[in-house]
């Protein structure tokens, strides 16, 4: 069996699988569910020092659903705990004794002083938590007060917060990142050069996810009024997943401990997560959506395939994808593969044929000697993989590598361009690796 147990800044949990800073998180009867369940940690709901936060009592989430009505977008516009500090605090150290095996990290938002942020660690610190987050993401509420976001998006800010942490506590400290910017490796890089332990991203998306075109109020609707929130879940995915990778490929902060965040919903969602730099992950909505016992299929699935895949242990798979992400002016404009249709699965619905002869490149048939038939023109196609996208059969149509023929982009033999990559006329002075 594969070794589940995860080790993470020094913290240690029995999975890689984190509660978020969340709902979920926010008292003891939660966490403790969490635990029983299975959960190898949680990051407890963001702490702060304002005795007068107040949520809305209304709506606080709205949602984007599939076709299916599959949950795949969650705005929130949940504020910080809304409970006292102390009952909190009183609450972590009890769980924290009860469960000295699993992780508890701590997320915390105050104003940018440095007297705000020693006196809360030190608070923190006095329950026996393994860590803190500093919450420098949330994109609403909060961020019009000067924190959250409003501090995430400022990289002067972020390394000046995690310096007075680090000076001001033993315990791990790790830097939560927004996604609401224009290149992730800048707050990366500054919490970095501020000495935290780590950084986790991504948190929300700042977004409005719907108008209600009766009242015309953006949703979650407050008595005819919305705001902006929160986006998080499956739908965020790609794009937690493309600045963790970012951070773990930039020279800078290469060496510095990720965790994951967003979209997490299955067990190849935590490994993608994992092969790109990830050292651990952390699930919201997920366990929003289908409760805690969700983690059953986590950790079995993540087990089930590291057995079958040969990685003795999560550490084995922390970064294995890292290294095959490139600019793309230095991929191989040379490889080639052409669309093939398994005529035994074919449904013969035509999506292939009316998206290529529509909005791509021609190169798929719709009759053959009267009646209706799809074929892939080996001529015309580009590879541009569209009709596999939009095919509802799986593996009805796939990429086939060409190794041998001609290139109608160039008509040259396609094992010549293998053996000289500078041949392509788009990639001159390409030299093969």
């Amino acid at each position: 069996m594969a070794d589940l147990a995860s080790e993470f800044v020094g913290i240690k949990s029995p999975n890689p699988f984190w509660l978020a800073s969340a709902p979920p998180t926010d008292k003891l009867i939660n966490v403790v569910r969490a635990f029983e369940a299975g959960w190898g940690g949680v990051v407890w709901k963001t702490l702060g020092e304002d005795p007068n936060i107040v949520n809305v009592n209304g709506p606080r989430y709205g949602a984007v659903y599939s076709s299916d009505r599959t949950l795949i977008g969650l705005n929130n516009i949940e504020l910080i705990t809304d409970r006292p500090l102390q009952t909190n605090l009183d609450e972590i150290k009890i769980v924290k004794r009860d469960w000295p095996d699993r992780a508890m990290v701590v997320s915390l938002m105050v104003p940018c002083e440095e007297k705000n942020w020693r006196d809360i660690v030190k608070k923190v610190e006095d329950t026996g938590a393994d860590g803190i987050e500093l919450n420098f993401g949330c994109p609403h509420g909060m961020s019009e007060r000067g924190m959250g976001a409003a501090v995430g998006q400022v990289p002067e800010y972020i390394e000046m917060v995690a310096r007075w942490c680090k000076e001001n506590t033993k315990m791990p400290v790790i830097v939560k990142l927004t996604p609401n910017i224009t290149d992730i490796r800048f707050p990366a890089r500054a919490a970095n050069q501020g000495g935290a332990d780590a950084v986790s991203l991504i948190n929300t998306v700042s977004s409005i996810v719907s108008v209600n075109l009766d009242t015309m109020s953006p949703e979650p609707s407050i008595d005819g009024w919305g705001s902006h929130g929160g986006y998080c879940g499956p739908a965020v995915k790609p794009i937690a997943l493309n600045m963790v990778a970012e951070i773990a490929r930039d020279p800078e902060t290469s060496q510095l401990p990720i965790s994951g965040i967003g979209g997490v919903t299955t067990w190849r969602d935590a490994a993608e997560f994992l092969s790109l730099g990830a050292g651990n992950v952390q699930v919201c909505t997920a366990a929003m959506t289908y409760g805690f016992k969700i983690i059953d299929e986590l950790t079995s699935g993540l087990s089930n395939w590291m057995d079958e895949a040969g990685y003795a242990t999560v550490a084995d798979v922390v970064g294995k994808a890292t290294p095959n992400i490139k600019d793309w002016q230095n991929l191989n404009l040379n490889y080639i593969t052409k669309a093939k249709i398994n005529q035994d699965l074919c449904v013969e619905c035509g999506r292939c044929h009316v998206v290529c002869e529509d909005t791509s490149h021609q190169a798929i048939t719709s009759m053959l000697d009267g009646k209706r038939h799809f074929e892939v023109i080996n001529e015309e196609c580009v590879g541009c993989n569209l009709c596999v996208c939009v095919c509802p059969v799986d593996n009805c149509i796939t990429m086939e590598e060409m190794t041998t023929g001609v290139d109608p982009r160039t008509g040259l033999d396609v094992s010549k361009q293998y053996a000289n990559w500078t041949t392509h006329p788009n990639n001159p002075g390409r030299v093969a690796e």
